[in-house]
């Protein structure tokens, strides 16, 4: 990104790199790691927070790193530090009490073990850079406050759909357009793929049937735009959004959507199957000086009223650096939920499921995510997808049907509904939340 690389390559030259750590040591943190140890001067990173230490180290070495260092305690993550030497472990602890540590990113992509490592990164005083819509849709607008309290930044990641959206977004506010749609340009969605029908590709790509699962029934797509909209008080227009299908160019999708009701509901996220260039995103904007609608065409972008922006790729593990040297080097985020909470993902019934049925969570056989407004979510006890895992039916449901409160029963005792039941009681539905002050861009 221009600007952060200059000012990464100065943090290089003065011997102050960025020092990160990362949670997980999966299929996009193995790429990300390479990326930051081997392409990104003035940035190092430090230690790598991972359950299975194989993985971790597997991690490094596929970064050329052959001599990892196993770190129990803060201070032998310091010494480790002092020393030059990457550093793994399995205790967050030990990466979140570390002062050496300006940021952490997770990773993880998890809901119940992510939870209190973002919340002790926070308290420990460290920027946060989430990898994990999933975690973020489902209690962002909490963490966010916690983050704000803590005078640290909380934020999306570059490179992610959230991360790009918002970033196009802020470009067409930038030349003084008012976007009305933001989007996301999906290749298929079937609700109903399993761990075992995506089995297959995900070992190609060694990544776990479950996450892939996830992309495919939607659920990751309706955490991604719950995101958006959570970052910029736009809503749904329907529950699951609009969706629609659609094999041409994104500049001509702008026919699918009625100027009237995105004016009425003052913006919306959504997503189209299928349409070019994919993967990628696209915001929709409308421009209220007549004067400038000549421009606009000039620079071929139609008559509108609605003229189409788009990017055509998103390159995440390339790009989540840079959403880390921007919390760090200028107190920016790339994308925080400021107006949150507004839309939340809520548990869809794959199948119909028999009462005593333990639910197993995101990109399971059970369970599916819809976007669905907050207030509707609350009005309505909608159970939300992000808790799903782990609750036990007590009702028979049928499929397609969106579960309540009422139709199950919850562990007891985790964080996340702690934090759930927090964020619900003191976040007014479509507030926006002031920005803190800036802390010392030096830390």
């Amino acid at each position: 990104m221009i600007i952060v690389d200059t000012a990464l390559k100065k943090r290089e030259q003065d011997g102050k790199p960025v020092r990160l750590a990362v949670t997980g040591a999966g299929f996009i943190n193995r790429g990300m790691s390479n990326r930051i140890i081997n392409y990104t001067p003035g940035m190092e990173l430090s230690v790598i927070v991972n359950r299975t230490a194989a993985n971790a180290i597997r991690c490094y070495a596929e970064a050329g790193i052959r001599d990892p260092v196993e770190v129990k305690t803060t201070s032998e993550l310091v010494s480790a530090i002092q020393a030059g030497r990457f550093a793994y472990t399995d205790d967050y602890a030990v990466a979140t009490s570390c002062e050496l540590i300006d940021v952490l990113v997770e990773g993880t992509g998890t809901i119940h073990y992510a939870a209190p490592i973002v919340e002790a990164a926070i308290a420990g005083g460290q920027h946060v850079v989430m990898l994990n819509a999933e975690l973020d849709g489902l209690i962002g607008p909490i963490l966010h406050k916690q983050a704000q309290a803590a005078g640290v930044i909380y934020t999306g990641c570059d490179g992610d759909q959230p991360g790009v959206q918002m970033n196009l977004l802020r470009f067409v506010e930038g030349i003084g357009a008012r976007p009305l749609v933001a989007g996301n340009i999906k290749g298929m969605l079937d609700y109903y793929r399993t761990p075992e029908t995506q089995a297959s590709f995900a070992a190609v790509w060694g990544q776990t049937p479950e996450m892939v699962t996830s992309f495919a029934d939607g659920t990751k797509i309706a955490f991604e735009q719950a995101v958006v909209a959570n970052a910029t008080g736009f809503t749904v227009a329907k529950r699951g959004m609009i969706g629609p299908e659609f094999d041409g160019f994104i500049d001509d999708a702008v026919k699918f959507y009625d100027l009237d009701m995105l004016e009425e509901k003052g913006g919306i996220v959504d997503y189209i199957v299928g349409t070019k260039p994919s993967p990628g995103v696209y915001v929709f904007a409308v421009h209220d000086d007549p004067q400038q609608h000549i421009y606009l065409k000039y620079g071929k972008l139609g008559d509108g009223p609605l003229y189409s922006f788009y990017v055509p790729y998103h390159l995440c593990h390339f790009e989540v650096p840079n959403a880390a040297a921007r919390a760090v080097l200028f107190n920016d985020a790339t994308i925080e939920p400021t107006h949150g909470p507004q839309v939340d993902v809520i548990a869809i019934a794959k199948s119909a499921l028999n009462a005593g049925t333990t639910l197993d969570g995101l990109g399971g056989f059970h369970t599916y995510g819809l976007c669905e407004t907050h207030q509707v979510t609350r009005s309505d006890g909608l159970l939300t997808m992000g808790q799903a895992e782990g609750c036990t039916l007590v009702n028979n449901v049928a499929k397609d049907q969106a579960l309540t409160l009422a139709d199950v029963t919850m562990p007891k005792g985790r964080r996340v509904d702690q934090l759930r039941a927090e964020q619900d009681a003191s976040l007014l539905i479509g507030s926006a939340v002031a920005s803190p002050a800036s802390p010392d861009p030096g830390r």
